[in-house]
């Protein structure tokens, strides 16, 4: 398998997947760039080699063709100022000025095709559409992992068209071999904090990570499933009644595996769903009528620390509480701070999934810790034992 770092992009023309689907505020201005920056090592060594680059991404949800909020040429701009050079676009992605401007790239140019989504035939995978994708085009880089588990056209199916010219950018191979750290090489202990609001979410990650866990922390909404299962009163905290069963089930394999399985056992209470509610501490069995749960309680919080500082392997998915609420907050900044103190000393710590995230990049943690996944759904597929088909593509 090609390697992107041993490979020579000289005189070569690159059709790079990037991962371009950026939030844009009401003037069509990029308002969070991480996904842009992550791009950029990968960009930087195909033209530094003299290479030119065809970057093609989708952004948003067009549901009928074109539209111009959806547009890639919003990205222009804020990419042409973080490689310090112009940036061209094509108002199409196949067709003839996209072949055109393909064909007279000089080495050191970088491309811009317009977003894929506008034809319905990337997100069906159509052969022929990844064939006009590859016209004019020397070599492959798939670097978005955000997509690597759809078998889109131009994640997968155009790699059939570079059998032998085909690699990952800087970013899928990071991503994977953090990914493959966790699940390959792992240094014990082991411990997997999952938390969010469904269990129904979770449960093929729970069920590969407890083959290969010594603790697994719960916090966040599913915690309340797993205490109804458990015979506790919840209140009026957020319940999914069609999987206790599985709640129940998951319980019973962690025991049978020998895997430490922590549950809360104090929570921070609310009247209702809102910042300003009234607000109480309580153990979590006994969470009043009429009173849900929003976030783990100090108890809670010097257990879990514990067990994460004591760890050599940390994968974090998903927050203790509603986070996005500043009174809800205590929970999940304490175990972005023992994830943190944990690294410090040694242990190699992954977060991936939107939310934890977002709570790791909001609290100033994302260079705390060893490596921060930018792939939310690809990530727990990889995670889930899963075979992704942009992985495979390159792979195989």
């Amino acid at each position: 398998m090609l390697k992107i770092n041993n490979y020579n992009f000289k005189g070569k023309k690159a059709l790079v997947r990037v991962d371009f689907n950026v939030p844009l505020n009401s003037n069509f201005e990029v308002t969070d760039d991480n996904r842009i920056k992550g791009a950029l090592p990968t960009i930087n060594k195909i033209i530094a080699d003299g290479g030119s680059a065809v970057l093609v991404s989708h952004l948003g949800r067009p549901k009928e063709g074109p539209e111009d909020k959806f547009s890639l040429k919003h990205v222009v701009k804020p990419l042409s100022d973080l490689l310090g050079k112009p940036v061209l676009f094509s108002n199409d992605c196949i067709g003839e000025t996209a072949d055109k401007m393909k064909k007279n790239l000089q080495p050191g140019d970088v491309l811009i095709l317009e977003n894929l989504r506008f034809y319905k035939e990337e997100t069906k995978g159509d052969k022929d559409f990844a064939k006009k994708l590859a016209n004019n085009i020397d070599v492959y880089v798939n670097d978005a992992f955000g997509t690597a588990h759809r078998a889109h056209a131009s994640t997968t199916i155009v790699a059939e068209f570079f059998p032998k010219e085909k690699m990952f950018g800087y970013l899928i191979d990071a991503e994977l071999e953090s990914m493959d750290k966790i699940l390959k090489d792992t240094q014990k202990p082991f411990t997997a904090i999952v938390g969010g609001a469904k269990v129904s979410s979770k449960i093929d990650i729970i069920m590969n990570l407890l083959d290969k866990v010594d603790n697994l922390i719960i916090g966040g909404g599913m915690t309340y499933t797993f205490i109804k299962a458990l015979g506790g009163n919840i209140g009026n905290s957020i319940l999914e009644e069609d999987k206790l069963d599985v709640a129940e089930d998951l319980m019973e394999k962690a025991k049978e595996k020998g895997v430490n399985f922590y549950l809360p056992t104090d929570n921070i209470i609310a009247d209702k769903f809102e910042n300003d509610a009234k607000r109480e501490a309580c153990k979590i069995y006994n969470v009043p009528d009429g009173w849900l749960g929003m976030d783990i309680g100090e108890e809670t919080m010097k257990k879990f620390g514990e067990v994460i500082k004591n760890s050599k392997t940390i994968l974090w998915n998903g927050p203790m509480g509603v986070f996005e609420m500043e009174n809800f907050q205590k929970g999940t900044v304490s175990i972005a701070e023992a994830v943190a103190k944990a690294t410090e000393a040694g242990a190699f710590s992954l977060v991936g999934g939107g939310d934890s995230v977002a709570a790791v990049n909001k609290f100033g943690f994302a260079n705390k810790v060893s490596y921060v996944s930018t792939g939310g759904g690809a990530m727990l597929e990889y995670m889930e034992g899963k075979e992704l088909p942009g992985i495979k593509a390159i792979r195989e």
